[in-house]
């Protein structure tokens, strides 16, 4: 049995007190798209492991693929040293992502592929003889990350981090994108942040943004066409484009990768969460040659070497879930979640305590107009099978491309049922 009593005293969750703790549910096994509980539940998974887990839990390709690797080499250190699972993950993202990308660097996780993209950029602009572009660009409701630098780029009134404010670098923001993924974008839209480019341009190193989806800073879904000229700005002011498809990359919008959805390469692009398939922690930074070459210009080296960087058992999974991904049609799996979960939520739209309903890909949004009771909405998902874990005033899904039609309805019937809970508790 899990010591439950020990979890509560001593084991400190994430985004959560180490004190007066708020409950937990122990987990005995997973697989597909379920949770098996120790006490007996089955729940279905709506948040895929953090959006990570896109081909469902314990997949035989990457269980097979991490013991085949681990009976040859767990892990050995990057630094002089290569080995094949790297090679041939470098190989396959470079594939994916097309002919502007170069080289990759691996990292740990999220929040450290963005740490780095914010270091080359940095060097990049200062081997370029420009030493004073130190500064981000980053948009109102972003979130890039739990570390220190990831934070400065976070949204810094109504993001997650504003307790650390007045300890972290202080950024440049623009407004936020407006709403819609099939939303007009003009020239005018685009004027205030062409301002704070032009007002600040001698500072900033480059814009970052995720594209086509805010994901943690309530699933804001977006034109491809504000990206498209955030891009042409880039290029009109000399600035990289950083674009975090830590959370949208390998599949989740429909696309691949978000970016695509505009057409636009950007110089820089974090990749991590689905990379493994919700196996394990990876990530990585991918830029063009021509970031690359500047970066180490005049043989100068990128002084950053995470302790597991590349590690081979994390590559193998992801090399394995990668080609897992490209050998099966998940455009039209996706596309039908995209269906069902339009189909389905719909109705929400007409309830007095929903604000918005927005659907892209395998991505379904319920805004509230009030900040939910998390340990509430879940107990009501729950009682209906389901896991499924709000942030702020947003109820949302992100499931295993995986899922069965029915174990999706399971889901949104839960979340409707939690949405309507809400409205009685509030009557």
């Amino acid at each position: 049995m899990i010591d439950l009593q020990f979890d509560k005293e001593h084991l400190w969750h994430p985004y959560a007190c180490a004190v007066n703790t708020a409950k937990v549910y122990p987990v005995l096994s997973a697989s597909g798209c379920k949770i098996c509980l120790e006490t007996g539940e089955e729940l279905v998974d709506g948040v895929g492991s953090w959006w990570s887990a896109i081909h469902g839990y314990s997949h035989p390709a990457l269980i097979e693929a991490l013991c085949r690797q681990a009976k040859k080499m767990s892990h050995v250190m990057f630094g002089g040293l290569t080995h094949e699972p790297a090679v041939e993950l470098g190989k396959k993202l470079l594939e994916l992502l097309g002919k502007n990308f170069s080289h990759v660097f691996f990292a740990d996780g999220g929040s450290v592929a963005v740490e780095i993209a914010m270091k080359t950029a940095i060097q990049y602009q200062r081997n370029r003889n420009l030493h004073k572009k130190t500064k981000f660009l980053s948009f109102a409701n972003a979130y890039h990350g739990d570390t220190t630098g990831a934070m400065s780029v976070c949204d810094p009134n109504d993001g997650m981090h504003s307790v650390f404010a007045d300890v972290i670098r202080k950024q440049i923001f623009a407004p936020a994108p407006p709403l819609g993924f099939d939303t007009e974008i003009s020239d005018k839209d685009i004027l205030p942040i062409r301002k704070i480019v032009q007002k600040n341009r001698k500072e900033i190193a480059a814009v970052i943004i995720e594209p086509i989806v805010q994901c943690a800073g309530g699933m804001r879904i977006y034109s491809p066409k504000f990206l498209k000229k955030i891009r042409e700005l880039c290029d009109e002011f000399d600035l990289l484009l950083i674009c975090d498809e830590i959370a949208t990359g390998f599949g989740r919008t429909g696309k691949m990768f978000a970016v695509e959805h505009a057409q636009i390469s950007p110089d820089i692009i974090c990749v991590g969460k689905a990379m493994t398939g919700g196996t394990m922690t990876l990530a990585a930074m991918i830029t063009s040659a021509k970031v690359a070459q500047t970066v180490c210009k005049n043989d100068m080296p990128f002084m950053h070497g995470p302790t597991f960087m590349a590690n081979p058992l994390a590559c193998a999974v992801s090399k394995a879930n990668l080609d897992l991904l490209t050998s099966w049609d998940w455009q039209k799996k996706v596309k039908n979640i995209e269906d069902l979960l339009s189909q389905n939520l719909k109705s929400l739209s007409d309830n007095p305590n929903v604000a918005d309903v927005r659907v892209l890909g395998a991505i379904g949004a319920v805004e509230m107009k009030k900040k939910i009771d998390v340990s509430a909405f879940q107990n009501n998902c729950f009682l209906r099978g389901a896991w499924i874990r709000p942030l702020g005033r947003i109820a949302y899904v992100m499931p295993s491309f995986v899922i069965s039609p029915q174990e999706l309805e399971t889901l949104t019937d839960a979340l409707k049922f939690a949405v309507f809970s809400e409205t009685r508790n509030d009557a």
